[in-house]
């Protein structure tokens, strides 16, 4: 497959200001004249939004593990398919809030799927497509739920099904995103999400640097 953009993650535990950073990015890279598509998972797409809104829903009973990594893939397959991969190949450069690192932190490391499952699903249903680079936002998990609940009374809305799980489950999450990134130091990139917005920003644009001249070095 020979794709002409930039496939780049965004990961972390819940409050760790994924959201805030991704449209900074954007601009950022928008500023050098580069093409963005910002996106999301599971979600990006008018059916993977609908596999979203029955993944996060706190309404609906709990559901099997291996129910919910489908989910996940289903929604992530249709995203690819319909949006990401076509935008790569126009040139783009893809700016994904979460993507399978996030499977393998939040069912594997978190609900403590097996590992090698998951690995058989990115297979299927991506190839041999993987993130260029992965930003990873790593936050104490005391201070992510505490960004978390001041949020939902902020906003006046109530935590999703994710964001209602006890500690542990993110300790956990946190662990295996920190793994990951040691098993795989070319594509992650850590940065200290507990900082200042400022500080988080200075980080950003380092590191967005960094990946820009590497890039025309390549080029």
């Amino acid at each position: 497959m020979s794709l002409k953009g930039r496939f780049i993650t965004l990961e972390g535990g819940e409050g760790a200001g994924k959201t805030t950073s991704r449209a900074y990015i954007s601009e950022f890279l928008r500023q050098q004249g580069i093409k963005v598509l910002e996106t999301r998972e599971p979600g990006g797409t008018e059916v993977s939004e609908a596999i979203r809104h029955v993944l996060l829903d706190n309404s609906l009973p709990s559901m099997h593990p291996d129910t919910e990594l489908l989910l996940m893939f289903a929604a992530r397959n249709e995203h690819l398919q319909t949006k990401i991969i076509p935008a790569l190949q126009a040139g783009a450069w893809v700016i994904c809030d979460r993507f399978t690192d996030a499977t393998y932190a939040y069912q594997g490391y978190g609900r403590g799927l097996d590992q090698q499952r998951i690995a058989a699903l990115e297979i299927w249903v991506q190839g041999s497509l993987r993130p260029d680079y992965t930003l990873l936002f790593d936050i104490d998990v005391a201070t992510g739920m505490q960004r978390i609940r001041a949020r939902s009374q902020q906003l006046a809305i109530s935590t999703d099904r994710f964001e209602q799980e006890e500690v542990d489950f993110f300790e956990r999450i946190r662990a295996g995103y920190l793994e990951r990134a040691q098993q795989y130091p070319q594509q992650y990139k850590l940065i200290n999400a507990s900082a200042s917005l400022e500080q988080v920003q200075q980080q950003l644009s380092t590191i967005l640097k960094s990946i820009i001249n590497a890039t025309l070095d390549a080029s």
